[in-house]
């Protein structure tokens, strides 16, 4: 018997030494710090839905398709608020030739778009009941 109380006696102070190494090694669980970068292609925030809420996204250029100047569609970055129903309220989008700021109201007539292209700017106020204001320099 005493043979085997040495060999408990010896398993049990070999399995504490193991966990003492073990707890001693174990890192706190604490923040790291803040990733200096955060990279991707885009970035969308939902809501507790799973609506899409924000986003900020990079469009490619499409020459197929026509600017109203006629122009090819250019490489374009867009970052969009939207609304509960999915409406965007906030756009702001810039390009190689152009950018802009839209802010819409409760209703889709009703905005304000702020818009510099080339060497031209301007601003278009409109309200729900169809009255247009553009102001250029």
């Amino acid at each position: 018997m005493k043979a085997i109380q040495k060999a408990l006696i010896a398993l049990t102070v070999a399995n504490l030494g193991l966990l003492i190494f073990v707890l001693v090694r174990i890192q706190p669980t604490a923040v790291q710090g803040a990733a200096p970068v955060l990279r991707g292609r885009a970035l969308e925030i939902v809501d507790g839905q799973g609506r899409v809420r924000a986003s900020i996204t990079i469009h490619p250029s499409n020459p197929t398709v026509r600017m109203a100047n006629g122009t090819p569609y250019p490489e374009t970055t867009m970052i969009r608020v939207i609304d509960p129903n999915g409406r965007p309220v906030v756009k702001l989008g810039g390009s190689e030739q152009a950018s802009g700021l839209s802010l819409v109201g409760e209703s889709d007539p009703t905005h304000v778009i702020l818009k510099s292209e080339g060497t031209v700017t301007s601003l278009k106020l409109r309200n729900n009941d169809g009255r247009e204001q553009l102001i250029n320099p």
